[in-house]
């Protein structure tokens, strides 16, 4: 009986319930882990994490209003097309924290980058830390 409580209690459950019938049953209570979870989720959605390469390219994307990826690469001193698009553009726009110009042709030659509401709430938020 002494490790039942022990693991009942170590679960966050209350004491364990015995019932003798014709069958000897042991119920273990679990707490409610989906609330937990819910819990945890919520969480995580009020506080959004900006890794320091995307808080880069909001601040400038701010400063410059529409940037081409050249561009965005010319001010950040950047010189790889792929890592520039891997690491600051598409977590960015995963994130819908910018915007494409032409959202309809995303390899257009022509294609620009701009800061969305959300991103320009993030980039207040951030300052404010």
């Amino acid at each position: 009986m002494r490790k039942l409580t022990k693991y009942g209690k170590a679960y966050g459950g209350s004491d364990p319930e015995m019932i003798e019938g014709d069958i000897f049953r042991i119920i273990v209570k679990y707490p409610d882990f989906e609330a937990r979870t819910v819990a945890k989720v919520e969480r995580r959605e009020q506080t959004p994490t900006v890794t320091p390469t995307v808080g880069m390219l909001l601040a400038l994307l701010q400063k410059n209003g529409e940037c081409s990826s050249m561009d965005i690469r010319q001010a950040l001193g950047l010189k790889d097309r792929s890592h520039t698009h891997k690491s600051y553009l598409q977590p960015a726009l995963v994130a819908g924290y910018i915007e494409m110009t032409f959202s309809e042709k995303p390899n257009s030659r022509f294609q620009k980058y701009r800061l969305t509401e959300k991103g320009g709430d993030i980039l207040q938020a951030l300052e404010l830390k």
